[in-house]
């Protein structure tokens, strides 16, 4: 069994109900987080985990609300884990992604070096193992299998989605993207599809032609429901709403996407959890 818990269904616009885009993924004795948008380490704490206990952190891609708080679970990874030699964080994300690492650091140098002169037993900065993919495997245990895949979320390229299997049980995790021939095969037979959103009906009703530019990049509800029946999967899980799903609302984001997909459809708060369990597992090559 996959647990996926949605840390974060916010958007860039700062909502007091939602932190930004970040998924947890549980699955054979690892836990991953999929991008770190603002608040998710209360998020963490709230779904049971924290920093210390990431056996990787993935990154879908590298718009400022998927990495807000990049720098918050850097740093707190590395005061809070108390052992000898504690193993680097592995940092999987798209080109680019040692460089954002890299700049988070020297953003926060002042407080490493604060906090090594004050404490014996930090010797070192943050420890990070930084891998960029735009494809294939990318992480490999005996447990665990993570692919990843080219998305479309141009004009932010490269972007990836990430496929977690565990013990014939899958979840694809989508992140931003347009529907795309790779995103297709990426989530083929998964037994869960976790997929950002947007509402053009209701972006579209906003006079701001910078907020309606979100529609070009961006899977509608629609669109992400069409992904899902031409993969196959037996789950549809919605996230990342954009503009914020107004209390009361649910029904209507559910009924767009069951008009095209007609199994299991979840959505929720920060905090919803879903169990995807074993079932049709079709491994893309890579």
């Amino acid at each position: 069994m996959i647990e996926v818990t949605l840390l974060g269904t916010g958007s860039p616009i700062p909502d007091p109900a939602r932190a930004g885009p970040s998924t947890l993924v549980r699955a054979g004795g690892q836990t991953f987080l999929v991008d770190c948008g603002r608040a998710v380490l209360q998020r963490l704490a709230a779904a049971g985990s924290a920093a210390n206990q990431l056996s990787a952190l993935l990154l879908t891609h590298l718009h400022s609300d998927h990495i807000a708080d990049l720098g918050d679970v850097l740093i707190t990874r590395w005061i809070s884990t108390f052992g000898p030699d504690p193993a680097p964080l592995p940092i999987i994300g798209p080109p680019g992604t040692a460089a954002a690492v890299q700049a988070m650091l020297t953003a926060f140098g002042h407080d490493i070096g604060y906090r090594i002169a004050h404490h014996a037993d930090l010797t070192g900065p943050p420890q990070v193992q930084v891998s960029e993919y735009t494809d294939g495997t990318v992480w490999d245990t005996a447990e665990v299998r993570v692919l990843a895949a080219p998305t479309d979320h141009r004009p932010v390229a490269p972007t990836i989605g990430f496929r977690v299997e565990h013990a014939g049980a899958s979840v694809v995790l989508a992140g931003d993207t347009v529907p795309c021939a790779s995103l297709d095969t990426l989530a083929a037979g998964a037994g869960a599809l976790v997929h950002t959103v947007i509402r053009k009906d209701l972006v579209d009703a906003v006079p701001l032609q910078r907020i309606r530019d979100i529609c070009d990049y961006h899977s509608t509800v629609e669109q992400a429901a069409d992904t899902a029946a031409r993969a196959g999967v037996g789950i549809l899980i919605l996230t990342h709403y954009v503009p914020a799903m107004v209390p009361g609302t649910e029904d209507q984001w559910r009924a767009l996407a069951a008009a095209r997909f007609g199994r299991q459809i979840e959505l929720g708060d920060d905090l919803h959890r879903v169990q995807v369990h074993p079932g049709v597992c079709v491994r893309p090559a890579g």
